[in-house]
C-alpha cells in the first residue's frame, strides 16, 4: 500500500514540476522577449523609453519628471522619490497623510519658494505646484500651473507674457480622444521650445 502511494505521489509530482518549468520559460522568457521585440518593431521610440534629444544628446524623457529651479524655466511638480528626486528606480510618493504636520511644513516651504522667486504674483498657487503625485515622476503640470509660472518666465527671458502664454498653449496635451484624462503641460518640452525661442540670458 505504502508503495502504490510513493509512486502515485511520483506520478503526480512529475507533470506538476515540467508544468511550472515550462510556464517560468514562457511567462518569464518567451513572452518578454517576445513583446519587447515586437515594441521594439513597431514602436522603436517608445520602446528605447520616449527620449528627448537636442543637438544629438539625450536630455530625459517625456515621460520621467525633471528638477528646474532657474527663474527662466517652467517648474515641474516635486517629486519625493527616495535618495533624490524623479528617481526612476525609487518610483513613490512620500506617504504622508494630509494631516501630517511634515507634509503642511513641505507644502509651505514650496510655496514660500514660489513666491520668493516671483513676488509679484499674488495669484493662488495651484496645488500640483506644492504637491508630490503618488509615483514622484510626473513629466507634466497643469496648464494652471503653467500659466501661474509664465509671468515669471516671460520676465526672465525678455519675452512678453503672450509670446509664453502661446508656447504654454501649443505644448498642452489634451485628453485622449477629448475625453480621458485632463490637459496637461510636458514641463521638459515646454523648456526646450523656450530655449530655442529665447535663451536664457547668462547670470
Amino acid at each position: 500500500m505504502q508503495t502504490s502511494s510513493n509512486t502515485q505521489s511520483q506520478g503526480l509530482l512529475r507533470p506538476a514540476v515540467m508544468l511550472f518549468v515550462l510556464l517560468s520559460v514562457i511567462t518569464g522568457l518567451v513572452y518578454p522577449l517576445l513583446t519587447t521585440g515586437v515594441a521594439g518593431v513597431l514602436f522603436p521610440r517608445q520602446a528605447s523609453g520616449s527620449l528627448i534629444e537636442r543637438d544629438g544628446q539625450v536630455v530625459g524623457s517625456e515621460l520621467i519628471g525633471q528638477s528646474f529651479g532657474s527663474p527662466g524655466y517652467f517648474w515641474s511638480r516635486p517629486s519625493a522619490t527616495a535618495t533624490m528626486a524623479y528617481n526612476g528606480a525609487a518610483s513613490g510618493g512620500s506617504n504622508l497623510g494630509p494631516t501630517n504636520p511634515a507634509l503642511a511644513q513641505a507644502v509651505q516651504e514650496r510655496i514660500a519658494a514660489l513666491r520668493a522667486v516671483d513676488p509679484a504674483n499674488a495669484a493662488p498657487v495651484p496645488v500640483d505646484l506644492v504637491t508630490a503625485s503618488g509615483s514622484g515622476l510626473d513629466p507634466h503640470i497643469s496648464p494652471a500651473a503653467a500659466d501661474y509660472q509664465a509671468g515669471r518666465v516671460a520676465r526672465a527671458r525678455g519675452m512678453s507674457e503672450d509670446a509664453v502664454r502661446e508656447l504654454v498653449r501649443a505644448h498642452t496635451d489634451e485628453p485622449w480622444l477629448g475625453l480621458i484624462g485632463d490637459p496637461a503641460v510636458n514641463v521638459l518640452r515646454l523648456n526646450l521650445a523656450l530655449d530655442r525661442a529665447a535663451p536664457e540670458p547668462r547670470r
